[in-house]
């Protein structure tokens, strides 16, 4: 009989709190029993396994980001919506290296992750919209915007900014240069 109190979303929350502590290695089923106060065996009640603690997580991950894009990009358009999802996109990363780092980078052709998933480039697509942007050209610029700002967090999560110059400064330089590159309805 499963633990009272313990559940699949449980198990979610303490797995997403073992990463924000110590990191995605540090993620295992010994970890995530560890923090629930059940044997490892016993989390096969709430997930099948490793594979599938991640799973769960990650469209956990893309839900939060996508509530967050969402409240954050409320009465905003335009280049005042691409600046603001771009800057809460990486707070994001940076508040949660591990999680960031656990989204896999093509969740639309898992079936587990692809609803998560599209929910989140969903938000891309309604903010580009208001530059007339559809179809491929929509993809080419969310791809664009995404590693813009994928890659600057993840470098900067990483520690990879060595120098002294301001790195909200860098970002804000890189935000003006997207916006600029957006078409002009």
């Amino acid at each position: 009989m499963p633990r009272a109190g313990l559940s699949t979303g449980a198990v979610v929350d303490a797995a997403l709190d073992l990463v924000d502590d110590r990191g995605l290695d540090a993620l295992t089923l010994a970890a995530v029993a560890e923090r629930t106060g059940v044997a490892a065996p016993s989390l096969y009640k709430h997930v099948g396994g490793l594979a599938q603690l991640r799973t769960l997580m990650a469209v956990r991950i893309m839900e939060e980001l996508t509530e967050r894009f969402t409240a954050a990009l409320v009465g905003r358009g335009g280049d005042d919506a691409v600046a603001t999802l771009m800057r809460t996109y990486r707070r994001y990363a940076i508040e949660h290296p591990a999680r960031h780092a656990a989204i896999p980078p093509d969740p639309l052709h898992d079936p587990a992750l692809a609803n998560a998933g599209a929910r989140l480039f969903e938000v891309f697509l309604a903010v580009l919209r208001g530059y007339g942007l559809d179809g491929a050209a929509a993809i080419h610029t969310t791809r664009c915007l995404r590693a813009i700002v994928h890659g600057f967090a993840s470098i900067e999560a990483a520690g990879g900014f060595g120098l002294p110059e301001d790195l909200d400064t860098t970002h804000e330089q890189l935000i003006r240069m997207f916006i600029a590159s957006l078409p002009r309805t």
